[in-house]
Formats: structure tokens, C-alpha cells, sequence
């Protein structure tokens, strides 16, 4: 099975990402699609497994596996987080509704350490550019605005939303570079502040919903295993935990 065919015929959640999710696209924005598809569970049974992710095969998509998405989404990833958030969803199936429904268990105090770092990225390569062109890239400069108010509401809040809503108009004023440097930095080193002193109130719990997240990946796999193999005698009695063809 090729890896295209694995997020054709197998993807059960699909949305698009980026700034049209973000609510702040404008005419010459990309469309970013991102998705989630289950391996058949016997392709694990062999030396060689499923690719934990695919590129493609459309422009801008990209694709994880089940396993791979549940792990990172357990850390805290921002992008796998957003993207669990996404007001745009294009495909779903029962499984992908299922895992829509746990994304409540992804959430937890994790996330101010995995968006702290993650801001902390952009802000340096954002500061490189300013040391060497005497400005940011203002897109990067409002997508990381963006980034550090989703932490602190998130924080705030124990929800997270990623579309800015009527914030929109202030973050394309940054895009266009209407902004000062020294006011958006000024924004930038608030909003880090203001999401440090919501962490103590949080009402996120200390670590995600590890058992809720496990159990359902044994489902889905054990489902995929007994619907892929319906009238394999031997395979079934394997998932169920049976002595097949002894007696």
C-alpha cells in the first residue's frame, strides 16, 4: 500500500490549517490542509510498518497517522493541538468523531512548556531577521502574536480557540507592517508575561488523559484488525485474545 493511499482511502479526520483557519486570510493566502488517517492494523504485523506521516499528495496537505497524531497531541504539540481545533473541517468519519470528542483529554499544563518553546523559536528567528534587515517579517511577527494569545487564553481559560475572531483587523495592521517593531515586541514580551501568571490558576489539569487517549487507540486498532480480516479465522482469534486452532 502506498503512502498516498493510506490518506485516500483511509483518513478519518481532514481540516484546513494555517490562516484560513486562523481567521485571518486574505486573497493571496494558501490553503493548508492537514489530516489524520488510520493504518490498517495488520500493516503493522510485518517488518516493515506504515509511515508515521505523509506528505501530500495534494499541495500544502499533509497527513499523520493515528498513533503518531494521539502521541504528539499528548505532549502539548501546538500544531497537532490547533489542528484538533480547526473551525474548517472538510472530512470525518466515525473515528474522527471519536477523536474530535477527546480533545478535551489532550489539554493540560503541558501546553505552557511546549508553547512557550515553540514561541521562543519563532522569536528568535524573527529577532535574527531584525538584526539583519532592521525589521521582522511581519507575517512571522503576526503569526507569532497570534501564538502567544492563543497560549494565554488557553491558559486563562482551559479552552482553546484558534480562530482570532474580532482581533483580526489588529493582527493584519501587524502583517502590513502598520506596527511598530518596538510595539509589537512590546505585545510579544506582554502577552509571554500575562500567560506565565495565568499558569498558577489554570484550570488545565497537570498532565492529559493518557488512559482515555490509550483505550481508544485499542479500539480503533482492534476494530481495523477484525474489519479488515472479517473471515480470517486465525487473525481473529489473535485480536481477541483466543487459542485458535487448537484443540
Amino acid at each position: 500500500m502506498q503512502p498516498e493511499d493510506l490518506v485516500r482511502d483511509h483518513t478519518i479526520y481532514a481540516c484546513v490549517m494555517g490562516s484560513r483557519a486562523f481567521g485571518l486570510a486574505t486573497e493571496d493566502s494558501d490553503t493548508d490542509r492537514r489530516g489524520v488517517f488510520l493504518a490498517p492494523t495488520p500493516l503493522f504485523w510485518g517488518f516493515e510498518k506504515p509511515p508515521t506521516h505523509v506528505e501530500g499528495p495534494g499541495e500544502e496537505q499533509f497527513s499523520w497517522e493515528l498513533e503518531r497524531f494521539c502521541e504528539l497531541a499528548l505532549r502539548a504539540n501546538p500544531n497537532i493541538l490547533e489542528c484538533l481545533h480547526s473551525p474548517l473541517v472538510e472530512r470525518l468519519d466515525d473515528t474522527g468523531r471519536e477523536l474530535l470528542a477527546l480533545r478535551g483529554a489532550f489539554l493540560s499544563r503541558r501546553a505552557y512548556d511546549s508553547f512557550t518553546r515553540y514561541a521562543l523559536a519563532q522569536r528568535r528567528k524573527i529577532d535574527a531577521d531584525v538584526r539583519a534587515h532592521g525589521a521582522p517579517r511581519w507575517k512571522h511577527a503576526m503569526h507569532l502574536l497570534r501564538l502567544l494569545t492563543c497560549a494565554r487564553d488557553l491558559l486563562r481559560t482551559g479552552e482553546l480557540t484558534i480562530d482570532v475572531g474580532d482581533r483580526r483587523a489588529g493582527f493584519l495592521a501587524v502583517k502590513r507592517g502598520e506596527v511598530s517593531w518596538a510595539e509589537v515586541e512590546s505585545r510579544m514580551v506582554r502577552l509571554a508575561e500575562e500567560t506565565e501568571r495565568a499558569l498558577p490558576g489554570t484550570p488545565l489539569p497537570a498532565e492529559p488523559d493518557h488512559a482515555r487517549v490509550t483505550d481508544f487507540l485499542f479500539r480503533t486498532r482492534r476494530t481495523s484488525a477484525l474489519q479488515t480480516h472479517a473471515d480470517h479465522q486465525v487473525v481473529q482469534g489473535v485480536v481477541r485474545g483466543g487459542r485458535v486452532g487448537q484443540r
